[in-house]
């Protein structure tokens, strides 16, 4: 797609130099309908490109599906801009017949705003609830050294950052530090759900043993997405919420926040990190 940035003129003002015009780069942003059995899910606001891993990430972090076998199709319907062209903007997905469709006549799932006002119990139950893998028993362990690396690694891949400075990232990497799946959005959850998308599609869901980082801070929905989606690590360069924390705790999620190459700080589940003599 030719619409993840976009030129725009802008003003450039300085204290000491007058005010000038100049060209540059800005992140795309579009909104995205999702379908499910020919009817509206959800609508996200998104950076165009990998739709389907969006699309497959998010039924993942909604709870909807958890093999890539329940996931059946995939494909954009039709839908024209003010000039006739396809927009892209809508794709629809086709489950099994056995994985029941949600009921799209309520509200979704209200646990996955972080300003729907439901308790932090209520949340981390309903999160529990809609589980199919426990990484409890995850028993991979990650360097010190390695995992304090990582937000180095990912900034290193990050072309749309560099380009707009206006996109998140999130990164899966395997223990041994190699990046798997590299995702830019505008919307770190977005960013997460095109790494699990990913992940599903290629049939590797539950990610056992791998570590999810991300660019920014660790909230509520992303501990959530990584647990969902059987991920047992999660790190970010910036603070966790407190929530986020609690289920991290709840759901056996070893959270890392202030992730700054030289030092972190563990949340939850410090025993998967590994340090010298």
């Amino acid at each position: 797609m030719s619409r993840v940035t976009h030129r725009r003129n802008i003003t450039r003002f300085q204290l000491d130099a007058l005010p000038r015009t100049r060209e540059d780069v800005v992140a795309g942003e579009e909104p995205l309908e999702i379908r499910l059995g020919g009817k509206s899910f959800s609508v996200t606001m998104r950076t165009p490109g990998e739709d389907f891993d969006l699309v497959s990430g998010f039924l993942v972090s909604e709870g909807i599906v958890w093999d890539a076998g329940q996931l059946v199709s995939l494909r954009y319907c039709a839908g024209v801009d003010e000039s006739g062209r396809q927009t892209f903007n809508v794709v629809e997905a086709q489950l099994r017949p056995d994985v029941p469709l949600p009921d799209t006549t309520m509200e979704r799932h209200v646990y996955t705003s972080s300003s729907c006002g439901i308790c932090g119990t209520a949340s981390i139950e309903a999160v529990r609830k809609s589980s199919h893998f426990d990484v409890h028993d995850d028993g991979a362990t990650v360097a010190l050294a390695m995992l304090a690396a990582l937000p180095d690694r990912l900034r290193e891949s990050q072309k749309v950052f560099d380009r707009t400075g206006g996109a998140h990232a999130a990164g899966l990497f395997s223990r041994d530090g190699e990046l798997l799946c590299l995702r830019e959005d505008v919307g770190r959850h977005n960013a997460v759900d095109k790494v699990v998308g990913w992940a599903l599609r290629k049939n590797l869901l539950p990610l056992s043993g791998a570590i999810l980082q991300v660019s920014g801070r660790a909230s509520f929905e992303l501990v959530q997405k990584a647990q969902l989606a059987g991920i047992p690590m999660l790190a970010a360069v910036s603070a966790p919420s407190s929530l986020a924390v609690d289920l991290a705790e709840d759901t056996g999620v070893t959270l890392v926040g202030f992730s700054r190459g030289s030092s972190l700080n563990c949340y939850a589940h410090p025993h998967r990190i590994s340090t010298p003599e």
